[in-house]
């Protein structure tokens, strides 16, 4: 993608988070103007750190996507936004359903209307998410698979992917979903808890703890560098589509304890544990998953090329260094206690995952 994005004007939503941080500073480096927009809602992993490096050459809009009106001319000069706002929390969203109804779907068509009004046919890439699709009928999945959520994140994910696909049948927008998998890399959220067990895992082994796997270990993720997904993104940001909604997966399916004994070689060896799946957990647990991301492959040339053994030694090399600007040691079960948000406030208590 080397030059392509020179002088280009690019929008993020998120861009505090980790993957769209990660985006925006491959676009500064790829000489494109890039806003940030970000509303550092709590429990959405939102650090302003992630942009450190580059924050002199990124404007940060510190406002919500819902309130798009405010920075209505930003919209209007954008050549391609990346829609990354949002929360991920299964579990969050069982417990505060309509806390996630606001972030990854009111606000979402609020945005979405802004940018019909101010930028009528700009290319919308939404980052998406295979919970969607629920328990798998059958492995990989590929976007054929029925849409069937086991959670309040998943439903709301998908009305925000159909608010995209509607508008742009209508011709109101040019918008491409991509649906990830799980994600990890440098500039993950740590001190949050209920966004993955990967992040878990992370933090814990930083911390020389054990690993806490849930059931048998044997059930199949496919872990996906985050740098493989930023060259999706920018892929998806200009390419002509012949299709609207891709799935990404990782280099290679792993079973859970595969994953958990690379990490612990990687932190020198830190127990691994086995536990039953509590209620809450089990009722939302997917279990084995993969993606089908030939695709993509096909129409837009891009698949994923970071196995999990180097994507994790990068990311252990990372946070080495910049441990200290994402995690207290101290307080890793922190209460946290969420701002308003549309009128609504909760209470959020960040429980180990």
């Amino acid at each position: 993608m080397l030059g392509e994005y020179r002088d280009k004007v690019v929008l993020i939503t998120g861009g505090l988070g980790f993957i769209g941080s990660n985006l925006a500073m491959r676009l500064v480096e790829e000489g494109a103007s890039v806003t940030v927009v970000d509303s550092s809602i709590a429990g959405c992993g939102a650090n302003p750190y992630n942009l450190a490096a580059v924050r002199d050459r990124v404007n940060v809009i510190p406002l919500d996507i819902a309130d798009a009106s405010d920075f209505a001319s930003e919209i209007r000069k954008a050549n391609v936004i990346f829609n990354l706002a949002g929360e991920i929390s299964h579990i969050h969203s069982m417990q505060f359903p309509e806390r996630d109804l606001q972030i990854n779907a009111v606000s979402q068509l609020r945005f979405l209307q802004e940018c019909v009004r101010h930028a009528p046919g700009v290319r919308v890439v939404y980052a998406g998410t295979r919970q969607v699709y629920g328990v798998p009928e059958y492995l990989p999945v590929d976007e054929s698979h029925p849409v069937n959520p086991v959670d309040f994140n998943g439903i709301h994910k998908f009305a925000a992917t159909m608010y995209h696909m509607m508008l742009s049948r209508a011709g109101k927008l040019d918008a491409v979903v991509l649906r990830l998998t799980n994600v990890y890399g440098p500039r993950m959220a740590l001190d949050i808890a209920c966004q993955g067990f990967l992040g878990t895992f992370l933090r814990r082994a930083l911390l020389g703890e054990a690993l806490d796997i849930f059931g048998d270990g044997r059930q199949v993720r496919d872990p996906l560098y985050v740098d493989d997904v930023v060259e999706a993104f920018l892929l998806a940001g200009l390419a002509v589509l012949p299709s609207r909604t891709y799935n990404l997966g990782g280099l290679e399916p792993l079973s859970l304890s595969e994953i958990a004994e690379t990490m612990s070689r990687e932190a020198g060896g830190v127990p691994l544990t086995y536990r039953p799946f509590s209620a809450e957990r089990a009722s939302i647990d997917i279990g084995s998953y993969c993606s089908d991301w030939q695709r993509i492959h096909r129409e837009l040339g891009w698949k994923p090329a970071t196995s999990f053994r180097d994507g994790i030694a990068r990311t252990f090399s990372y946070y080495r260094s910049e441990l200290a600007h994402y995690l207290d040691p101290g307080n890793p079960d922190a209460v946290c206690r969420l701002p308003e948000h549309h009128g609504a406030r909760h209470r959020l208590a960040l429980i180990a995952v």
